[in-house]
C-alpha cells in the first residue's frame, strides 16, 4: 500500500527540540518509515493505553534507546502524532 504521511505540531515542536544527532536518527528512521511504516527494522508496537484515550490503534516506532515517535494509520495516511520518550505514552 502506498501512504501519504502528516505530521502533528506537537510532532514538530519536539523534534526542534532535539539535539542535531536525534535529529539526524529520526531522519535515518524516517527512509524506512515511509516506505514501510510497519517494517521490522522499526520496532513497532502497539501502545494500548494512548489507543484507548485515541480510540484507535496507535503504534510506536522505535528511533534510539529512549526515543520514540507514535502514530496512527487511517486508510493510506499516516498520521504522526508525538515525538520523546517513553513519557509520551502517558
Amino acid at each position: 500500500m502506498k501512504y501519504s504521511f502528516r505530521a502533528s505540531e506537537t510532532f514538530w515542536a519536539a523534534f526542534y527540540r532535539l539535539p542535531d544527532e536525534q535529529k539526524d536518527s529520526v531522519r535515518r528512521v524516517w527512509q524506512v518509515f515511509k516506505s514501510d511504516p510497519f517494517a521490522p527494522s522499526l520496532r513497532v508496537h502497539k501502545i494500548h493505553s494512548l489507543s484507548a484515550l485515541y480510540r484507535k490503534a496507535i503504534h510506536s516506532v522505535v528511533i534510539e534507546r529512549d526515543l520514540r515517535a507514535v502514530f496512527y494509520v487511517d486508510g493510506n495516511m499516516v498520521f504522526t502524532v508525538d515525538l520523546g520518550t517513553h513519557d509520551i505514552y502517558g
